[in-house]
């Protein structure tokens, strides 16, 4: 089968014959990341009574994924672009179905944090390889179509997550939301083997073993501070210290990157507004994204009383709002440009937000399904132009790094968006569910302000009072999640404000080389963060 070599990705003049089948690939592959990160919270519970886990436990089930899949991101990335993107995603796929099957089979919880991990390691190589093998395939005047269409995919594993792990949890054991990753697993493994492409970056540069030390450290560390912060308290000593060595660390990274010959990321391509403000984009659209599904599916579920499948059904429309705004959005962009369709998206999605903001305790599904078809939208708009405009202001030979940096961005603004819109809810729901009980007694309140779950479990054991308890518990979560989506509006607004100021309309593709780029020689960090 006829392929680019390792040095010849495509171009506009050559374009890779088969890409258009490669982008299927490429996107069955990307569903594992969304699927994955939502399949296991509806299992959560019964994790609690299969394998006896505990808080903490089921806690770092989830977070052991996140916090190593963030942290090796642009190590990955830049080990694809040195070795060659298609051996980084077949490993990746391997490290990752090796990490499902481990997970399982095994019934202690400290094995199923550490499988998490494993699938974490493999997840951080599939990702960027994906969109870099994809900038590689596609001349330029092909790649925000393609991207749009990977942008578009890679929204349906998150909604389709709950869905069929509520689906596989009514007729099967726990450890079937872990197999399900098998097929999919093999079927890209066999598909690209015959379909993908091979590239990397022709001039080999040597691995820039302390950047990646650094990287890795800094942004685990920074993962971690905003992982804890809504349980520890934001003025916690433990998260101040675990943020302030995250800008310690990542300072001294942005230091050595900018002093070494070979950096792992340029940091001069922060300079060109196309690529910084773009990421800006992303890192706050995945703030809104992940805040939002941290408070919907529970109030799908606390509030309006929908079982887990029941929940994950209602959240497919996100998944269709996604599908339409992704794909359209690489056509209007050839019209109007990027600054406008990326202002447009964000503009969107602060609208759904505040849309979200008048969902009350007996909404209709109607009333919760406009907000969401318009989020899911807006983000399509934002994401695919935002990603094309990363990938297209960086050369194609450092395209791991670029997609590395452009998924960092996404886990970075997402657990940003967790973590603050978390707090956030939290804080208000205690002081709302206070304020409402006062007339119970004090160990019934001090219970009940724990979470909404909580307190409807204590209302279902509470005789007389438990009604008043329950009404009061969903009251006050919607009440406190209409000041989380407040918050998000707000983020999302000044979003739209740094697209409008910062992005350019029409970027000039970069192309075979970075034409900034020096004859590798080292400058002082001033000179090299000048713009």
């Amino acid at each position: 089968m006829h392929a680019p070599t390792d040095t010849a990705p495509a171009s506009a003049n050559a374009p890779y014959e088969k890409r258009w089948w490669g982008l299927i690939v490429l996107s069955l592959s990307l569903v594992l990341i969304g699927l994955d990160n939502t399949i296991l919270n509806v299992a959560l519970p019964t994790l609690v009574r299969e394998i006896d886990a505990t808080n903490s436990q089921l806690q770092w089930i989830v977070d052991s994924y996140v916090l190593v899949f963030a942290g090796l991101l642009l190590t990955a990335g830049s080990l694809g672009d040195r070795f060659g993107r298609k051996g980084a995603l077949n490993t990746g796929l391997l490290i990752f179905l090796g990490g499902a099957l481990y997970a399982s089979t095994t019934s202690d919880a400290h094995h199923l944090i550490a499988a998490r991990a494993i699938m974490g390691i493999g997840g951080a190589f599939i990702m960027p390889s994906t969109l870099s093998i994809l900038t590689n395939m596609f001349p330029p005047h092909e790649r925000g179509r393609a991207i749009g269409i990977w942008a578009g995919v890679a929204g349906i594993g998150i909604p389709l997550g709950p869905l069929v792990g509520g689906w596989l949890l009514a007729h099967f054991a726990w450890g079937s939301i872990f197999l399900v990753n098998v097929p999919i697993v093999l079927s890209a493994l066999a598909a690209g083997w015959f379909i993908l492409p091979t590239s990397r970056d022709p001039q080999a540069p040597r691995v820039d073993i302390p950047g990646a030390i650094l990287s890795m450290s800094g942004l685990g560390v920074l993962i971690y501070g905003l992982i804890e912060a809504p349980l520890k308290g934001w003025g916690s000593n433990e998260t101040i210290a675990a943020l302030g060595t995250a800008v310690v660390i990542l300072g001294i990274f942005a230091w050595w990157e900018s002093r070494t010959k070979e950096p792992m990321l340029n940091l001069r391509f922060f300079r060109n507004p196309r690529f910084s403000a773009a990421n800006a984009a992303i890192t706050l659209t995945f703030f809104a994204l992940f805040g939002s599904m941290f408070s919907l599916t529970q109030y799908l579920q606390f509030v309006l009383g929908y079982s887990a499948l029941e929940a994950g059904v209602r959240m497919m429309p996100m998944a269709l709002g996604m599908m339409i705004g992704a794909p359209a959005s690489a056509r209007i962009v050839e019209r109007v440009g990027s600054k406008i369709v990326v202002a447009v998206g964000l503009s969107i999605v602060t609208l759904a937000l505040l849309l979200m903001t008048q969902l009350a305790p007996d909404s209709s599904y109607l009333q919760f399904l406009v907000p969401l078809l318009v989020l899911a939208t807006g983000m399509g708009l934002t994401m695919a132009p935002a990603t094309e405009a990363i990938m297209g202001a960086i050369p194609r030979a450092k395209a791991g790094v670029g997609s590395a940096m452009n998924d960092t961005t996404r886990q970075v603004g997402g657990a940003l968006g967790v973590a603050t819109i978390g707090s956030l809810m939290s804080s208000t729901y205690r002081a709302n569910v206070e304020s409402g009980l006062t007339s119970l007694p004090p160990d019934l309140v001090e219970r009940a302000k724990d979470s909404v779950g909580a307190a409807l479990a204590i209302a279902a054991q509470a005789g007389p009072n438990g009604a008043q308890i329950a009404d009061r518990a969903r009251t006050a979560f919607t009440d406190a999640m209409g000041t989380g989506f407040l918050a998000a509006a707000i983020v999302s607004a000044v979003g739209v404000a740094l697209v409008v100021a910062f992005l350019p309309a029409h970027g000039v593709d970069a192309g075979e080389s970075f034409d900034d780029e020096p004859a590798r020689e080292a400058t002082p960090v001033g000179d090299r963060v000048a713009s």
